[in-house]
């Protein structure tokens, strides 16, 4: 459950009219939040899964709260808030759960630090600038404050001429990185992808980018805005079409599904033949092996947590989660110990975390039996 009060805190967003609510003030909100992922908190509350049923009492608060149509998902958590508190900010799937570490970690000239914003902007001419945090950059049409790169139409009349050129954006491992396109489109782009956008768009014709692998949230522009252009993001599995919405799509050249997830409006996901409508608070799942696609009801803030400074975990194994956390940490990481793949986990972590104090969560979880880090690797035993 609080992975969905974290979603509204971490926004840090104006309520609307819908949203109007003085549930929380903006001190109450940061000292929640920091209290939902405080690692010194994290070990004790562990042991409340024997007594707290979270998706049980997660349904029972749903069935009880009426939520206007157009309102955003996080109300559903501020009500939450309020009719049972603070709950458990991590739990486990296993029973065995004793709070006790089974062996020392080893640690050897740990070179392992957190992601933070750096990209590498490539020009159509094939220059190649390096933007890092606070860092800025400026050029035409563009300028950068460390965090994001910003385009504007501008009035530079080789950008009002019919050749359009590209420009890419390489997020590495251990990096992200925001993009506001020449429409106003909003990108969030995570660590190890790729994005392909032209500099400027044809008014009144179809805008297109294309992610060429990697991660990627976007708030689109209405086509209102823009003569009725719609908007569309290709990559070589697939392409989604929207009016103005927001969506995550999630395609890493390592995994063989790619993932869309619809959190607001309406898109339409195409592959080879294969049309899928999705609503809000639904996902798709193209397997690019048997070019099939399954959509299903999710949790949206699970998808998209990582873009507010967060890892949402539910349920997912801990292979799954390591593969998460070497991107954002570019570390290798080996599992001495196979069956530990397997094994599952729910929780909000903030990105910010070390990579100690994570697997030491896990090892105080006993989820694991312990951890070694030498350099940039990392082995989980």
């Amino acid at each position: 459950m609080s992975k969905q009060i974290a979603s509204s805190l971490l926004k840090d967003e104006k309520p609307n009219a819908l949203d109007s609510s003085e549930l929380f003030s903006d001190k109450d909100k940061k000292e929640i939040i920091n209290r939902l992922t405080d690692e010194s908190e994290i070990a004790s509350r562990l042991q409340l899964k024997t007594k707290v049923d979270s998706k049980a009492d997660w349904k029972k608060i749903q069935s009880r709260v009426v939520v206007p149509k157009r309102t955003h998902y996080w109300q559903y958590a501020a009500a939450a808030a309020v009719v049972i508190g603070i709950c458990t900010t991590v739990y486990v799937v296993k029973d065995n759960f004793n709070g006790s570490s089974v062996t020392e970690p080893i640690i050897v000239n740990n070179q392992i630090v957190p992601g933070g914003h750096k990209a590498i902007l490539t020009l159509e001419t094939g220059e190649e600038v390096n933007l890092v945090k606070d860092v800025k950059y400026t050029a035409k049409n563009l300028q950068t404050n460390g965090e994001e790169l910003v385009y504007n139409e501008g009035s530079d009349p080789e950008l009002n001429s019919e050749e359009v050129a590209y420009n890419f954006l390489t997020i590495p491992r251990g990096g992200q990185y925001q993009i506001t396109l020449s429409d106003g489109t909003h990108v969030w782009l995570n660590s190890e992808s790729k994005l392909k956008y032209p500099v400027r768009f044809v008014q009144g014709e179809t805008r297109i980018v294309e992610l060429l692998y990697g991660e990627a949230y976007f708030d689109v522009s209405p086509s209102t805005m823009h003569e009725g252009a719609k908007f569309e993001v290709i990559n070589k599995a697939q392409s989604v079409e929207v009016l103005g919405t927001e969506f995550n799509i999630k395609a890493y050249k390592d995994e063989v599904t790619v993932y869309t997830t619809l959190v607001e409006g309406q898109v339409k996901v195409r592959s080879q033949g294969l049309v899928e409508d999705l609503v809000p608070n639904q996902q798709s799942k193209l397997n690019t092996e048997t070019h099939t696609i399954d959509v299903s009801q999710i949790d949206v803030y699970n998808e998209i947590a990582w873009k507010d400074g967060v890892f949402s975990f539910e349920d997912k194994s801990l292979k799954d989660i390591m593969t998460v956390l070497s991107r954002w940490y570019d570390i290798d990481v080996v599992f001495e110990t196979k069956s530990l793949e397997s094994e599952r986990f729910v929780g909000v972590l903030k990105k910010n975390y070390s990579i100690e104090t994570i697997l030491s969560i896990f090892q105080k979880a006993n989820i694991i039996n312990g951890f070694e880090i030498n350099n940039k690797s990392v082995i989980i035993k």
